[in-house]
Parts: structure tokens; C-alpha cells; sequence
């Protein structure tokens, strides 16, 4: 598979199919890079091509992240505005990589930790023709995110959202806030909360894990849907 603007490491699917097989792209956190999340790939369903993608801006202290991030004793600044610009160029990248052959475009999640949370969720509420779902972990909504106008194309789209309730980075009020905005768009939202900090544990992993298999549609013995 090939698509043009991102680094990012692959897995293909264990179990390739006529009408195409589905795609889950991996979106990892400030200061992480493109393998973090591949430690999750073992105990997905093995149906999913795996792509992981890295973040466009290299930090001084090692590592990339999507934006600008100021750690503030009042919490998180974000850029917002480089924010934005990397949005449309993930999704300029995203839509190269599904239009990929052999991706049942009908089949394509986002995974995303932290940053990587935020950029998937934007991505998706601003092409959701692109995206069946995103798993959005340890994230923040901001209201920048949302688009203008007309939200009725967001109706097809599922968003499971994970949170710890012992987050240093992302405290659990915050997770909650986010939740509230989403809540108000016509999405299917999952909200789950964990006792967990700013990671993902066993739980949490479980979680994803069968959100995902519920989102993929049977597939029978002989390898049609």
C-alpha cells in the first residue's frame, strides 16, 4: 500500500478478501511515534490491515507530535491553527490510503492515543465519507474540531470514547467535557470510563478490541460478506 505525505509502518491483513479487506489506522501521542501503537496490532482482529502513522512535526527532545503543545500550570495550549493544517493533510493522506486497492472502503477505522485521539476524531467529523469509526482514547475535544455547517452526514459515524479517571494529562473532567460536546452531534457515541492514568491497560484494550469486531461486518466461511 501506498499513500503519499506521511510516514507510517503497515501490517497487511491475515485474511485478505474478495470485496476487500478492512483498515485500521493507527494514530500515536505527543512525543510518540509511529511504532508505539503496533504493540496493540497482536491482539486486534487479525482481518484488519494496520497502518501506522507518524506525526508530520519532530519535537527537540525526540519523538513527533501532530501539533504545537504548550504544558501551562493551567493545562494544555494547544495550537490550534497547526492543528487545522495538519487535520487537512491527514485527511488528504487518509483519503489516498483508502482509495489503496484491495481497502473495503466501507470498513475503515481510526485508532488514536492523546494527540493522535484528537486528530483522528477531527478528521473524521470533517470527511466522516472516509472513516466507518474511530476509537478515541485519552483524548480531548476541543470546539475548534467541530465543522460548520450541516452535521446530518455525521449520522453514519461511531465513536467509541475511552478515559481514565486517574489522567494526570487529560484529567477525567476534561474527558468529560469532551464527551458533552460529542454528545450533542448525531453520531453513535460509546463513552467508557477505566481505572487507569493517561495509557491504555487490559480493560481498556478489551474494549477497543471487540468495538472494533462489532464494527466489522460477518464474514462467512467461504469469504464473502
Amino acid at each position: 500500500m501506498a499513500a503519499p505525505g506521511l510516514y507510517y509502518l503497515s501490517r497487511p491483513s491475515a485474511a485478505p478478501a474478495a470485496g476487500g479487506h478492512p483498515l485500521l489506522v493507527l494514530l500515536h501521542g505527543y512525543g510518540s511515534d509511529e511504532r508505539d501503537l503496533m504493540g496493540l496490532v497482536p491482539y486486534l482482529d487479525p482481518r484488519f490491515e494496520v497502518v501506522s502513522v507518524r506525526g508530520p512535526q519532530a519535537l527537540e527532545m525526540g519523538g513527533y507530535a501532530w501539533f504545537a503543545v504548550q504544558f501551562t500550570p493551567f493545562g494544555l495550549v494547544l495550537d490550534h491553527a497547526q492543528a487545522q493544517e495538519t487535520r487537512r493533510q491527514l485527511e488528504a493522506w487518509l483519503e489516498a490510503l483508502v482509495a489503496a486497492p484491495g481497502v473495503d472502503r466501507g470498513q475503515v477505522f481510526l485508532l488514536g492515543f492523546s494527540q493522535g485521539a484528537g486528530m483522528a476524531l477531527g478528521a473524521a467529523l470533517h470527511r466522516p465519507e472516509l472513516v466507518a469509526g474511530v476509537a478515541f482514547i485519552s483524548g480531548l475535544v476541543v470546539p475548534q474540531m467541530i465543522p460548520a455547517g450541516d452535521l446530518e452526514k455525521l449520522r453514519a459515524l461511531s465513536v467509541l470514547m475511552v478515559h481514565g479517571r486517574h489522567d494526570p494529562l487529560i484529567p477525567i473532567q476534561q474527558g468529560r467535557a469532551s464527551r458533552a460536546l460529542l454528545e450533542q452531534l448525531p453520531l453513535c457515541l460509546r463513552y467508557r470510563e477505566y481505572e487507569m492514568g493517561h495509557e491504555i491497560n487490559a480493560e481498556c484494550l478489551e474494549e477497543v478490541r471487540g468495538w472494533l469486531q462489532e464494527g466489522l461486518s460477518p464474514v462467512t466461511a467461504g469469504g464473502q460478506r
